[in-house]
């Protein structure tokens, strides 16, 4: 867990003889200079320079907060690689469900049995859907590497993407375009709202863009019959 992993940090230092030496090493791991580190924390150069060549004492514990909060969430911002290391629970923090179905489901049945509204006008090629991933949205775009990302397609891309705690949309079809792989379509389980930016990313990437009020619980039940191949 994230919060455990800034508990490590936080108490290597905290215990350390020579926090200074701590500090830099947690800064090299995760691939941040002194500047990067500095200006995310809000502070000069100098403060860091001075802490990790020991010429300021051991730091107090509002500055260990905003300098573990500081790794996390620049890592974050540069796709949670060093975070994936020590957190390889990650994954299961984000997929909430997966399923392969054994025959392909015509998209349209598909988009009906979860109860799906279209977003996308465009008329798109029907695709079969064989399978479906249901992600935390928030937890997926912050956690998740490159490489972590690979692993929510299963079996087949040709798979719905089911997001959950959705505000807008914009984050999980700008993340979807970024990548190499590409769903046959994507579904925002209640969102809050679907920015226009979503609806036109998944028409430049030629994608359906669905929406459904159905709870997370029911879709499951509803899709569990095409993976027993029925």
């Amino acid at each position: 867990m994230i919060e455990e992993l800034k508990e490590k940090i936080a108490g290597e230092i905290t215990l350390s003889n020579e926090p200074g030496m701590t500090i830099r090493k947690w800064r090299e791991e995760f691939g941040l200079s002194q500047n990067q580190l500095a200006e995310a924390m809000g502070v000069s150069h100098s403060v860091i320079s001075d802490y990790e060549s020991g010429r300021r004492k051991s730091p107090g514990a509002g500055l260990i907060k905003k300098l573990v909060d500081a790794f996390i969430e620049l890592d974050r911002e540069t796709g949670s690689q060093t975070i994936s290391k020590y957190v390889p629970e990650a994954m299961s923090e984000c997929i909430i469900s997966m399923g392969e179905f054994r025959n392909g489901v015509p998209m349209d049945q598909f988009i009906k049995e979860i109860g799906g509204t279209n977003l996308n006008p465009d008329k798109l090629p029907q695709k079969m859907v064989y399978g479906y991933t249901i992600v935390n949205s928030l937890k997926t775009i912050m956690l998740l590497s490159s490489n972590d990302y690979m692993k929510i397609y299963g079996w087949s891309t040709e798979r719905a993407l089911i997001f959950t705690d959705v505000h807008y949309g914009r984050s999980p079809m700008i993340a979807i375009r970024a990548h190499p792989l590409t769903p046959a379509l994507v579904v925002y389980d209640k969102p809050d709202a679907v920015d226009p930016l979503a609806v036109k990313l998944s028409r430049l990437e030629r994608i359906p863009l669905v929406s459904t009020d159905m709870s997370v619980e029911t879709i499951v039940e509803r899709l569990e019959k095409y993976k027993e191949g029925i």
